[in-house]
């Protein structure tokens, strides 16, 4: 069995982490079977967060009786640290547990520090003192953030998106990680359904022995992929090589990673799947995407303010309402008949 080692917490799991975020759209009975039988296949390590509606409950429910033979790794997206305590107490009381094994701050715009104004990082370290936290993270979509919140030492891990479609700079700060003994957590390993092949992705982060991805599972089917990595790691083959170059060459240029962080959109444009809709079609079954309900969705896009605010937001920083109209235009010409795909 393949294990990761996350910098100096010492926490040692197997290299297939758990991703909670899609269980908020099953039930609770699904969540439990799915998360239970995650465990007894040799997961230790599950990740949620207190924006994941009722995630944290699931996990909770799952592990209760049980609650020491896991990792668990939650996240707080408080600005102040009034509402740090207030997120920690809520996660505390849905995961049925009195502590926390990883608790990270969620894609702050900035980089909590000692004496930054905000008391953040201050009541971080309070909740550790107390047993509340025994480690530290923090996760962003933002390479500057990273890059400070490894430079200054104050992390355990770091949680960012990394792929086989990451470039140079996400690799650096994967390097980065090893050389401070700090965690990496690799989230969208799979780019958020962009990558169909989860061997090629598993095969892919096998290289980097520091970093732990975490997959998002919601179906049985997807948990049983991941689960079959534990007894027959995938590794590099030619032809996974092949296909992972392709892959690149087709994704190449600027793409919506589906992260979300452009949303809520003020004319209701569902705008971190439609704003890449030309690409789902492509690389999953189209008619998934030819629903009335998408049709619905991708019609909101005509009643876009042009108000730029999921552009100020994107931390990719995409020219995201230019990428709409882009693909508004693709999916009626596909509507039409006028353009094909598979």
């Amino acid at each position: 069995m393949v294990t990761v080692t996350l910098g100096k917490t010492g926490m040692t799991v197997n290299k297939n982490g758990f991703g909670a975020l899609p269980m908020q759209r099953i039930s609770t009975a699904d969540a439990v079977k799915l998360v239970r039988r995650a465990y007894a296949s040799g997961i230790t390590f599950f990740d949620t967060a207190r924006f994941y509606t009722d995630s944290e409950e699931k996990l909770g429910e799952a592990f209760d009786g049980m609650r020491e033979r896991v990792y668990l790794a939650t996240k707080t997206g408080a600005q102040t640290a009034e509402g740090f305590w207030a997120d920690l107490h809520t996660s505390l009381g849905n995961l049925r547990t009195d502590y926390i094994d990883l608790y990270q701050f969620h894609n702050p715009a900035f980089c909590p520090k000692p004496g930054d104004g905000s008391g953040l990082y201050e009541a971080m370290l309070e909740a550790r003192e107390k047993g509340m936290v025994r480690h530290i993270g923090i996760t962003n979509h933002r390479l500057a953030v990273a890059e400070e919140a490894i430079a200054s030492g104050l992390y355990e891990t770091l949680q960012f998106p990394f792929c086989y479609l990451s470039g140079d700079k996400e690799l650096a700060l994967v390097e980065s990680c090893r050389e401070k003994e700090m965690g990496f957590i690799a989230m969208k390993a799979l780019s958020g359904g962009l990558i169909t092949d989860a061997r090629a992705a598993y095969a892919f982060l096998a290289q980097y022995d520091n970093v732990l991805p975490i997959w998002g599972v919601q179906r049985e089917k997807e948990l049983d992929d991941f689960v079959s990595f534990i007894a027959d790691p995938p590794a590099m083959t030619e032809e996974t090589a092949a296909l992972i170059a392709k892959d690149r060459e087709e994704l190449s240029g600027e793409f919506c990673r589906g992260c979300g962080y452009c949303m809520p959109c003020p004319a209701g444009i569902e705008i971190n799947n439609c704003a890449r809709m030309s690409l789902l079609l492509r690389r999953s079954p189209s008619e998934l995407q030819l629903t009335q309900e998408v049709q619905e969705k991708m019609k909101k896009i005509e009643n876009c303010l042009h108000c730029n605010q999921c552009k100020s937001k994107c931390p990719y920083e995409l020219d995201t309402p230019a990428l709409l109209e882009k693909n508004y235009e693709d999916y009626r010409q596909v509507l039409a008949g006028k353009v094909s795909v598979r």
